[in-house]
């Protein structure tokens, strides 16, 4: 599959082929199950925007499944309770069952695992 640069030339010298033929000569194709070929359009086009300078956002750190970026803020519950969401503890590997320590300080809360210490970022 054809990016960046090599992608651009590529889209430049086929100039009035057809869309299929375009994304078929740069490589954005696999096979079935059934041996026919499957013509990879959204992957082609992705990769288009993203050599002519067009991100459509990042998906590492800082998103969750749903693809929204995490805020790093949370608020008070209307029964007392603090939620940490799941795409938080997934960005630091924690499991079910992990121990945390809670400490209070002046308007503000640390949670340490516990037998952690509490220089650990």
């Amino acid at each position: 599959m054809l990016t960046g640069s090599d992608l651009l030339a590529k889209v430049k010298e086929l100039g009035d082929a057809s869309k299929s033929e375009l994304v078929r000569e740069c490589g954005y194709v696999s096979t079935k199950k059934d041996g026919s070929e499957r013509l990879n359009f959204t992957a082609f086009y992705e990769a288009l925007l993203e050599a002519k300078g067009v991100s459509l956002g990042d998906s590492g750190p800082g998103r969750g499944k749903g693809g929204r970026k995490l805020s790093y803020e949370t608020k008070v519950q209307f029964n007392g309770n603090l939620l940490v969401g799941k795409a938080y503890t997934a960005q630091l590997g924690l499991q079910p069952g992990d121990e945390f320590e809670i400490k209070l300080g002046k308007k503000q809360i640390r949670l340490v695992p516990v037998g952690g210490s509490d220089e650990e970022e």
